[in-house]
């Protein structure tokens, strides 16, 4: 199945705690604090690899976690890096952040990019040493790994897209001219996705070719297969327009011609506004040769080059080939589109964030700020303890507790701990 859109979650590994430990030896006397740092947390990564052809690896599998930096220990020894995650992406697969539709990265590239990155580890005691402090019975925590959901496209990455009605024979034109083995046959919609196929034009001259299906009218706004993939066309350099001249199927030329124009304009003017092609497919059984007259006719009057063939007997594919490699050599390279996203300050937190609910006598503090805070507190030590009501006092939350009418003797409710409130 041809999957070209799909919408993933990503969750980089957070960084490992510092520990805190203390150096003991025979016969040394207060060795000092020797706990180790943590480990970082790995990073998700992108590859792009030439093997994949869709997206359909992320149909059922939408959540990525790389693995989290392990703590430090004793003897200064730090904890393990956490193993960063790759994810492979077919090549021309765009990024979107999934919230603003902001392009992140065009993988049309070989270069990985990293989508998330690892928080760092947190120091251990070691570094909090001092002459006034020299046994610190603290250390920091690891930092949380970024986190984000973002929707992946792919955008095939072709020089040459192949449009026309179902059934004109594009599918039989990429046969002929490449090694692809598109599904071939005579009804409506056969091609279900889009298929490529490298043509060799001589020699040192090739370029990719894509076979675009499902454009009929209305296929911008989502009829036929042309709503899901018009978007393939958007990085094709030149196009040929493959129109059915053979009157078999009672079809106006011209006006198929005006209307695959039409909803090329309407999805995108640029789009439209491409060199193009014109291949009139099936002139060894054409049955009105007046018809054929006028399309030759109106097609010169729009200066589009235009090459009469019959894909199914080898008929004018080589000139038609020919011409597309002459022009593609006056084109610029296929489109790779620029990030579009701004990257989000990270949050700076800030005891005014901080919320307090009264239940009865017990008041409960809530915040960012104060959970973070808490995190990096040893309370089983007397110092750290005194450190975590010395950044209350100066922070102004117990201020706001007498504001909002705390007596002495009620309890006070932080994530997990609890005390009594004193003056």
């Amino acid at each position: 199945m041809f999957v070209d859109k799909a919408t993933i979650k990503v969750k980089a590994g957070n960084g490992g705690n510092g520990a805190v430990a203390f150096h003991r030896e025979k016969y040394v006397a207060a060795g000092g604090p020797d706990g180790g740092d943590g480990g970082r947390g790995g990073s998700v990564i992108l590859q792009t690899d030439p093997n994949m052809s869709t997206l359909m690896d992320f149909r059922y599998k939408r959540k990525y976690v790389a693995e989290n930096g392990t703590d430090g220990s004793g003897k200064r020894c730090s904890g393990k890096d956490g193993e960063d995650l790759i994810i492979k992406v077919p090549n021309g697969t765009l990024v979107r952040d999934r919230e603003t539709g902001a392009i992140i990265k065009d993988m049309s590239g070989s270069e990985p990019f990293v989508l998330a990155r690892g928080g760092s580890g947190g120091w251990g005691n070691k570094h909090f040493a001092t002459p006034t402090r020299q046994a610190p019975r603290f250390a920091k925590s690891g930092l949380a790994g970024e986190e984000r959901e973002v929707t992946l496209e792919l955008k095939l990455l072709a020089d040459v897209g192949l449009v026309g009605f179902p059934n004109v024979g594009k599918s039989t034109l990429l046969s002929v001219v490449s090694k692809a083995h598109p599904k071939i046959a005579n009804y409506h919609f056969t091609t279900l996705y889009p298929n490529l196929g490298v043509v060799y034009a001589g020699e040192g001259a090739s370029f990719v070719m894509a076979d675009i299906p499902g454009i009929i009218e209305g296929a911008s706004e989502g009829a036929g297969l042309g709503h899901d993939f018009l978007r393939h066309i958007d990085r094709c350099r030149l196009i040929i327009h493959v129109v059915d001249v053979s009157g078999s199927e009672g079809r106006d030329p011209i006006s198929d011609y005006e209307a695959i124009n039409a909803e090329l304009e309407n999805y995108s003017p640029e789009l439209a506004s491409r060199p193009q092609i014109v291949a009139a497919n099936k002139c060894d059984i054409v049955s009105d040769e007046e018809a054929l007259k006028a399309f030759r006719e109106y097609i010169a009057e729009k200066d589009v080059p235009l090459y009469e063939i019959s894909a199914a007997a080898h008929t004018g594919v080589r000139e038609l080939i020919q011409a597309a490699s002459d022009m593609l050599k006056c084109l610029p390279p296929v489109t790779v589109y620029e990030p579009e996203y701004v990257e989000k300050i990270p949050e700076t937190f800030s005891p005014e964030d901080l919320q307090i609910r009264q239940c009865d006598d017990v008041w409960i503090l809530e915040g960012p700020w104060l959970e973070k805070l808490v995190r990096n507190v040893n309370f089983s030590d007397y110092e750290s303890r005194m450190f975590f009501d010395r950044m209350l006092r100066n922070s102004g939350v117990y201020d706001r507790l007498e504001e909002l009418g705390i007596n002495e003797g009620d309890t006070v409710s932080i994530f997990d701990l609890e005390f009594e409130y004193a003056r």
